[in-house]
């Protein structure tokens, strides 16, 4: 029988209380997701590709892969019980929305799509459920991410938001 390893990302640590200051909220009782959300600043600068009246669609800025998307829901909700059936529906037509884009845009071998309910479970921002789309290419990972603690993203940020928001547009 195989024994099953570990492999650490320590480094995750430090951006996520840097990014979260450990309540999760800004100053003024806001979630990263809503601040984004609300935020005077261009779509382009916050990332974010569509909102819709329940769900919001934006990149991840700090992806495991090109093309991470993150899809949440408008109003702060910690777990999927909180949220409203037009929540619910609107969350999960946007997933599907973002894994047929996503496969027009990068041709990905696989896309994994999940979601950490609570900090335990590991979410970055456990009080706003969000739900990660991310594509994946075999071989997408190597040793850079072991040896180094590096990820080798090969598309900047604005580049991969602008082709998925120009599919996005044609599409949606």
């Amino acid at each position: 029988m195989n024994k099953l390893e570990n492999l650490w990302a320590g480094w995750r640590k430090e951006y996520l209380i840097s990014a979260n200051s450990h309540n999760y909220k800004d100053d003024f009782g806001k979630t990263l997701f809503e601040s984004i959300d609300q935020s005077e600043l261009s779509d382009q600068e916050t990332f974010v590709i569509e909102r819709r009246a329940l769900t919001m669609l934006l990149l991840n800025a700090y992806p495991y892969n090109s093309g991470h998307l993150l899809i949440v829901p408008r109003r702060s909700v910690k777990t999927l019980a909180e949220l409203s059936s037009e929540e619910h529906e609107s969350l999960w037509k946007m997933v599907t929305d973002a894994t047929k884009v996503l496969q027009e845009v990068f041709s990905p071998d696989g896309i994994n799509i999940g979601l950490n309910q609570g900090e335990s479970a590991g979410a970055g921002v456990p009080n706003h459920l969000h739900v990660h789309v991310v594509p994946r290419w075999s071989g997408d990972t190597n040793f850079t991410t072991v040896t180094a603690n590096t990820r080798v993203i090969p598309e900047a940020l604005i580049d991969t938001w602008t082709r998925i928001s120009e599919v996005w547009l044609k599409e949606n």
